[in-house]
C-alpha cells in the first residue's frame, strides 16, 4: 500500500480491529518503518492495553488536540520495537471532543514534522462521527472483516462510506478464518467475500488461540511465534510491496486452491 495514513476500520465491533492495528503497526516497525498507531476510540481506549503500554499513558490525543501538551509528551515509544509509537485515546471524554479538521492537522504534523513513515488509525466501531473523524485524514484503509454474513454486510457499508470520503486505497484483512469450516461449507470463503465486496484482500489471519494470550499479556503476536502473528507479519510485508505467498493449510486444500487460482499465489 502506498498510503502513509491508514484507517483500520470494520463497521461491526468485535472483529479484531484493535488487535490488527497493534500487530500491523508492530510488524511495519519491525520491517524498518517509523510507525505511530493512534487510538481514536475516545471514551473506551483499548489499544494501549493490547500493546501493554497502559501504565505509561500520561497525556492523550485530546490533550494534543486541545493544546494541553506537546505531541512529544503524548507519544509513547514502545521499548520492545524500535520506531513504534502509540498516541492513546482519552478515557474521560467523548467522541464529540474530536474535531475532524483539527485531527487532520495533527496527523499531517506526524508525517511532515515528526517524520513518521506510516500512521495507523484505530477507528471506533460503527459509522457515526467517531468513524468519520478517524477516516478524515486517511489516504488508505484496512477494512477488517470476519468470514460471516453480518461482518461482511457491515464491511460493505463501510467501504461505500470510505469511497465517499475519497479514501482511495482500500484493502481487506480477513480475520479469524477457520479453514476446516470453510472446507465444510459452514463459513464464508475468501472467494465469497471477494464476490460480495469486490475488494481484494491483502491479508488472511487464521483463528488462533495465541492471539488471546498475546492480547491478555499486552504483547503483539508478531513479537512471538504464532500462526496469526506470522499472518500479520506477512500482511505488513505485502503492504510494503513484497510478493508474499499465502500459507497452505493442509486441512483446507480446496480453499487455498481457489485463492491460488484467483490471485496466482504460490
Amino acid at each position: 500500500m502506498n498510503a502513509k495514513v491508514i484507517v483500520v476500520t470494520s463497521g461491526k465491533g468485535g472483529v479484531g480491529k484493535t488487535t490488527t492495528t497493534a500487530n500491523i503497526g508492530a510488524a511495519l516497525a519491525k520491517l524498518g518503518e517509523k510507525v505511530v498507531v493512534i487510538d481514536v476510540d475516545v471514551g473506551l481506549r483499548n489499544l494501549d492495553v493490547v500493546m501493554g503500554l497502559e501504565s505509561r499513558v500520561v497525556f492523550d490525543l485530546i490533550d494534543v488536540l486541545e493544546g494541553k501538551c506537546r505531541m512529544s509528551q503524548a507519544l509513547i515509544r514502545d521499548k520492545r520495537v524500535e520506531n513504534l509509537y502509540l498516541l492513546p485515546a482519552s478515557q474521560t471524554r467523548d467522541k464529540d471532543a474530536l474535531d475532524p479538521e483539527v485531527f487532520k492537522t495533527v496527523v499531517r504534523g506526524l508525517i511532515e514534522e515528526e517524520k513518521f513513515d506510516r500512521v495507523l488509525i484505530d477507528s471506533p466501531a460503527g459509522i457515526e462521527s467517531g468513524f468519520r473523524t478517524a477516516a478524515a485524514p486517511a489516504e488508505g484503509a484496512l477494512v477488517v472483516v470476519n468470514p460471516e454474513v453480518s461482518s461482511v454486510r457491515d464491511a460493505d457499508r463501510i467501504i461505500g462510506l470510505l469511497e465517499s470520503q475519497q479514501v482511495n486505497e482500500i484493502r481487506l484483512l480477513i480475520n479469524r478464518l477457520r479453514p476446516k469450516m470453510v472446507a465444510s461449507g459452514n463459513m464464508l470463503s475468501e472467494a465469497d467475500i471477494l464476490d460480495i465486496l469486490g475488494v481484494k484482500p491483502i491479508g488472511i489471519v487464521p483463528e488462533d488461540e495465541g492471539i488471546i494470550v498475546s492480547t491478555n499479556v499486552g504483547e503483539p503476536a508478531v513479537l512471538g511465534k504464532t500462526k496469526a502473528g506470522q499472518a500479520f507479519m506477512d500482511t505488513a510485508r505485502r503492504m510494503k510491496g513484497e510478493d508474499v505467498p499465502y500459507p497452505k493449510f493442509e486441512e483446507d486444500r480446496g480453499f487455498w486452491s481457489v485463492w491460488r487460482r484467483l490471485f496466482g499465489g504460490a
